[in-house]
């Protein structure tokens, strides 16, 4: 496995991929693994003849509320972890060789950028286009595998490679959950001990939604009614929508998407659940 933190040096190594006649897959990351990223990195073995996993905490897709500097980091864990999966290169770019001094060029999505995280955090998504389309263009990479948790941004990647004609396909993995279905994140570590033993709530109301949603009852009523038992639960809903899956635009019919964002303590969860209506 070879760490690489200069951009010629990675455009080197990718093109030694390229004429090996190595198809090369994309894992971008903001580094602190778990074993749902781990799936991610498995996931793109079965794509590509050789892998990059990109590690970079990415200043632009934080809002000035937001504490960069509490990102949970862990180079050496994450290093160790990867080698053992077999990783061809890590790519570790500090934030200069991202973003040099002058940079002036970021990337806007309207569409499925619009609402839910995109009114929370206003300005996210245009740092997660930002970085991925810059990740893509560094490594020249076939393929990049992004998880499902969030879905929301799977869907502005999606938007932004088919608008832009850019040269890679998107392959979505489902969403990797702890043995009680709360969703792999990073940010679970500071969840307190009370807090982490509540939040599988989370998973578990969404899914009795949905199975209330398809047996006949009306959306609005059960997503406000679960919205209701995770108040008094001690959650702080931003969200508990049914959207149409990759226009997140308001559910009518068919496969849909149940999305979801609650605080607890001071660690905000998200997730997201596939809805298939009967017959």
């Amino acid at each position: 496995m070879r760490v690489i933190r200069d951009l010629a040096a990675l455009r080197a190594a990718t093109a030694a991929c390229r004429m090996a006649g190595q198809r090369l897959a994309l894992v971008p990351t903001m580094g602190a693994l778990h074993e749902g990223h781990l799936a991610l990195v498995t996931e793109a073995k079965r794509h590509a003849e050789a892998v990059v996993v990109s590690i970079f905490v990415n200043p632009l897709q934080f809002l000035p509320t937001e504490d960069l500097a509490r990102y949970p980091r862990d180079e050496e864990g994450d290093l160790r972890k990867l080698e053992s999966l077999g990783t061809d290169l890590v790519w570790m770019p500090d934030v200069p060789t991202m973003y040099p001094p002058g940079a002036a060029t970021v990337i806007e999505v309207t569409g499925p950028a619009q609402g839910f995280e995109g009114t929370a955090r206003p300005g996210h998504f245009r740092g997660v286009a930002t970085v991925c389309t810059k990740l893509f263009s560094q490594t020249g990479a076939d393929v990049a595998v992004f998880g499902e948790k969030d879905w929301q941004q799977l869907q502005v990647v999606k938007r932004v490679v088919a608008d832009l004609d850019l040269p890679i396909r998107i392959i979505p993995h489902e969403t990797v959950r702890e043995a009680d279905g709360l969703a792999m994140s990073s940010r679970n570590i500071r969840l307190s001990a009370s807090e982490r033993a509540l939040a599988p709530l989370l998973p578990r109301l969404m899914r009795e939604s949905l199975d209330r949603i398809a047996a006949g009852a009306p959306a609005d009523p059960v997503l406000r009614d679960a919205q209701d038992q995770l108040r008094a639960a001690g959650f702080a809903p931003d969200y508990l929508a049914l959207v149409q899956p990759e226009t997140l635009t308001p559910w009518q019919s068919g496969p849909g998407r149940l999305l979801a964002a609650a605080r607890l303590g001071d660690v905000r969860l998200l997730d997201n659940m596939d809805f298939t209506p009967p017959g």
